[in-house]
């Protein structure tokens, strides 16, 4: 039915139908494999080939299950071999070199148990089974700690990560991937000190000096089932007490007082002062209040534990967090409210997602609400300032000095400006859980409580909160200093209206070109249109120039893509007859019959009109052109020409020409305007 190698050494374990589970030794496998050196070896070796050797033996017979064993797996480092079958047991089995025999049966399956396997990191085996279940075992206790169930589903294989702290199940319908319990280490900053919970010991770090000591220990809990381990840790630095939290007895807390000798040593043994309450918070020097769920209030406690004041909850509340001395930020299902146990009165609602974790800023003037795939930003009344979504997890989050919120989701870490401006740090390979941000340097927690730190690059957000905060001096400098780039930057700049400083990052001319269209800054877009060459932007070029009235770049672009009527326009718009004259000569030489005529309409010039008409055929109407404009000595050569054809003169009681004015004086470009000099002008020169 199964068959699994030993992690490391050359052994298999096998599970049968005929009720017994057998350890076979392949070590002559793996030397038959082997290509011996020695030639008498190599001759031994052929022998063994011809005459039939024996690949695998039988080391060990496991005998003791009443029916057919369905799995059997080896423990990942300790001379341990688990076994399920159909006769609903599990049976753990311990060997030696020379033999081996059972150490125990586990019972609670109601049906034949489908697999079995050793949790790759702690002392647990993990079994399922038909009857929809699977169960977790105590490996030193032998006894169940916790079961899970479907309701339609047999279970029929497990998987254990062999590093992570996730299992997989199939069964009937599907598969399901799952943790046994939370990951997350409880902890509390204060100041430059961190307070966490690992390993039955309340521990601190110091983060200038990165030292780490045992404080004191804390009791095991009573519980036999899994996630008993301390939810939340909560620290008064006047006191020096710790408030931690857990799900023991259906939630409890546990009140330690430190004494001073104890930093460094964690040997002393302290008695707990403890009490039931699903959540519980030092909300005073020497005051801490728990969460009556049960009837929706809260008791404010003093350090002996004894109630000192009760207080009803204006909202339904199933959590509480610290929001400040005397105050609670009290969550519900679908809303977090700031109450004031003073005065008794609310001092901030809002409607929220569902809130798991909440990070007060350092001066206590913002708040993070840091929801399963949000973050709402608000400040100390609850007034909200923006909001972010995520696909992926929020894990944890800290404010920076400059008021930026750092944050992590499951593979990466992020950060988030004041305005809800966002994007990503680095990636990660496992999640973290950030205690502080400390300039470039982010202090954490991983999975196992161990601290680290993760230098982080923090230029890009700390550029943008200069843009924000429009302390352009600082952005000059980091323009300066830094490496910034990157498409995604450059949009930023464009997108906030600063399309000027983005020039400096972009060596791609026809980004600049645009970023110098955005930005109004004619130079740079005509050496850039310059190197592109290509008549779309040089079109371009020209429409942005006319906007600024800058006559010498528009007719330069024209020239550029030859587009001679918009140039005869213009030339015509500036009064400037001289170059008008010399386009009249071109459409000429061209053979462009209206770009002839219309420049010469343009000029006012009656005979090149009439010459132009008369070489084109249009004998009647050269001949109407000439007299009206007086020119008789043509109008009669014309009209010999025509003979009985000729046209009759048109008959208007104010006749007028078709002459255009004759301009006073030649445009140039459009005066400007005498404004300061940008901070950005210039400013990178050097």
């Amino acid at each position: 039915m199964c068959a699994s190698f030993h992690p490391k050494e050359d052994l298999v374990v096998s599970a049968s139908l005929d009720q017994t589970v057998r350890v076979w030794d392949i070590g002559s496998l793996k030397k038959k494999t082997a290509s011996p050196a020695d030639d008498i070896l190599r001759l031994s070796h052929m022998n063994t080939d011809l005459f039939g050797g024996v690949d695998a033996v039988v080391k060990y017979v496991l005998e003791g299950h009443d029916r057919g064993v369905n799995w059997a797996a080896f423990h990942p480092t300790l001379p341990l071999i688990v076994s399920g079958a159909d006769d609903r047991q599990v049976k753990l089995w311990r060997m030696t070199d020379t033999k081996a025999w059972e150490v125990d049966t586990l019972r609670g399956h109601v049906n034949n148990v489908s697999c079995v396997m050793f949790h790759a990191k702690q002392d647990i085996i993990v079994s399922n089974s038909e009857d929809k279940s699977i169960r977790v075992w105590d490996v030193t206790k032998r006894t169940g700690l916790q079961t899970f169930r479907r309701e339609h589903d047999r279970f029929w294989i497990l998987a254990v990560h062999p590093e992570m702290n996730i299992l997989a199940a199939g069964h009937d319908s599907g598969m399901i991937v799952f943790k046994l319990e939370r990951e997350r280490p409880a902890f509390a900053v204060s100041g430059d000190s961190l307070f966490y919970a690992k390993d039955r010991f309340i521990r601190n770090f110091d983060f200038p000096t990165q030292r780490e000591a045992q404080v004191i220990p804390i009791r095991r809990p009573g519980s036999t089932s899994l996630n008993q381990s301390p939810r939340t840790l909560s620290y008064s630095p006047t006191e020096n007490a710790v408030l931690i939290c857990s799900d023991v007895d259906g939630g409890s807390y546990e009140l330690y007082v430190i004494p001073k000798d104890s930093f460094g040593r964690g040997d002393g043994s302290l008695e707990a002062r403890k009490g039931v309450g699903s959540s519980a918070i030092f909300v005073a020097r020497n005051r801490f209040a728990v969460l009556d769920k049960g009837n929706n209030q809260v008791l404010v406690k003093n350090l002996k534990n004894e109630v000192v004041k009760k207080s009803g909850l204006p909202v339904p509340t199933d959590a509480i967090f610290y929001a400040g001395t005397g105050s609670l930020l009290c969550r519900s299902e679908d809303r977090v409210v700031i109450f004031d146990l003073q005065q008794r009165l609310v001092l901030g609602d809002l409607q929220t997602p569902f809130v798991k974790y909440v990070v007060w800023s350092n001066d206590m003037e913002s708040v993070a609400l840091l929801s399963k795939h949000s973050i709402i930003i608000t400040n100390k009344k609850l007034v909200h300032k923006c909001t972010l979504h995520e696909t992926i997890r929020v894990k944890s989050g800290a404010w920076d000095e400059n008021g930026v919120f750092i944050y992590t989701t499951l593979n990466h870490i992020k950060y988030c400006l004041p305005n809800g401006d966002s994007g990503i740090i680095r990636t990660l390979e496992v999640p973290i859980y950030i205690t502080k941000v400390s300039g470039n340097t982010i202090f954490c927690l991983d999975r196992d409580g161990k601290n680290k730190s993760v230098v982080i690059d923090a230029t890009e957000y700390i550029f943008k909160l200069s843009l924000l905060r429009k302390r352009y001096d600082h952005v000059m400098n980091m323009i300066r200093n830094s490496q910034l780039c990157g498409e995604a930057m450059i949009a930023y700049l464009q997108q906030k209206g600063f399309p000027e400083v983005a020039l400096h990052f972009v060596k791609d001319e026809k980004t600049r070109f645009n970023l110098a269209l955005e930005s109004g800054n004619i130079q740079i877009a005509v050496a850039s249109a310059k190197e592109i060459d290509d008549k779309d932007h040089w079109y371009r070029l020209g429409v942005e120039a006319l906007r600024q009235g800058n006559a010498a770049i528009v007719e330069y672009a024209y020239q550029r893509t030859k587009n001679f009527e918009r140039l005869s326009f213009l030339y015509l718009v500036n009064g400037n007859l001289e170059k008008l004259s010399k386009m009249l000569k071109i459409a000429e030489v061209k053979n462009d019959v209206m770009g002839q005529f219309h420049n010469a309409l343009y000029l006012g010039d009656i005979q090149e009109r009439v010459k132009i008409l008369e070489n084109a055929g249009h004998l009647p109407l050269a001949y109407i052109t000439a007299s009206v404009h007086g020119l008789q000595d043509v109008a009669e050569r014309l009209a010999a020409e025509l003979g009985d054809d000729v046209p009759p003169l048109p008959v208007d009681k104010n006749p007028s020409l078709l002459i255009p004015p004759t301009p006073v004086m030649c445009g140039g470009d459009w005066p400007l305007l005498r404004v300061m000099k940008g901070i950005f002008d210039g400013g990178f020169d050097g």
